[in-house]
């Protein structure tokens, strides 16, 4: 008879002995991600637009959202911080392979938009445009920031939300059996929201 009880032991890791990060296991684990593409503007006028995997809701009242580069401090929230202003834009499964693409590190003067043909709209309520194929995008003034580890979260509070007419029901609201979001799992694999069940939650 054979010992088969390594295959259904788990492997324990002592993160304190690991040498470098355990960013492949958090981002193995931790999915799907969404997706916050993150336009903003500099202060010399250059538009910036770059995914963020780490990203998140935060709070409701008031309405905060948060996305955060791992390691290394990026274009988006310099230009967050010293300017008060971005743009979080949904990416959808008709937008992804544009996203992919201004994830191309790029001189600060050098605007994604441009090298990849992205195509702006006008924010209402900040200066940052937002991207015109999102089908959903939220205009954020700073919150604030917070430095955690080699990372800078930064939050944004939503001052004007931006919605394809595709997302809505016949009831005027959001059907989330509409958007086609994109997730992001490790390395160079994503996720859609093709599948998808309901559960009721127990009282």
């Amino acid at each position: 008879m054979t010992d088969d009880s390594s295959e259904t032991e788990p492997v324990e890791i002592d993160v304190g002995e690991v040498e470098g990060s355990i960013y492949r296991i958090l981002s193995s684990v931790v999915i799907p991600r969404p997706i916050a593409w993150i336009s903003t503007t500099d202060g010399d006028g250059v538009d910036n637009l770059a995914p963020y995997s780490f990203s998140t809701v935060a709070s409701v009242d008031p309405p905060i959202v948060l996305f955060a580069p791992v390691d290394d401090e990026k274009d988006s929230p310099t230009n967050a911080s010293e300017t008060g202003e971005f743009v979080f834009n949904l990416v959808t499964e008709d937008v992804v392979e544009e996203m992919n693409e201004t994830a191309a590190t790029l001189p600060a003067d050098e605007s994604e938009f441009d090298h990849v043909g992205v195509e702006r709209a006008p924010s209402t309520t900040v200066e940052p445009p937002r991207v015109a194929a999102a089908k959903a995008a939220f205009e954020c003034t700073l919150h604030e920031t917070i430095d955690v580890g080699g990372s800078v979260l930064v939050f944004g509070e939503v001052q004007h939300v931006h919605l394809a007419p595709d997302l809505l029901g016949d009831d005027g609201k959001i059907d989330v059996a509409n958007v086609d979001a994109v997730g992001r799992l490790a390395g160079s694999m994503y996720a859609t929201t093709q599948e998808r069940f309901g559960l009721e939650r127990p009282p």
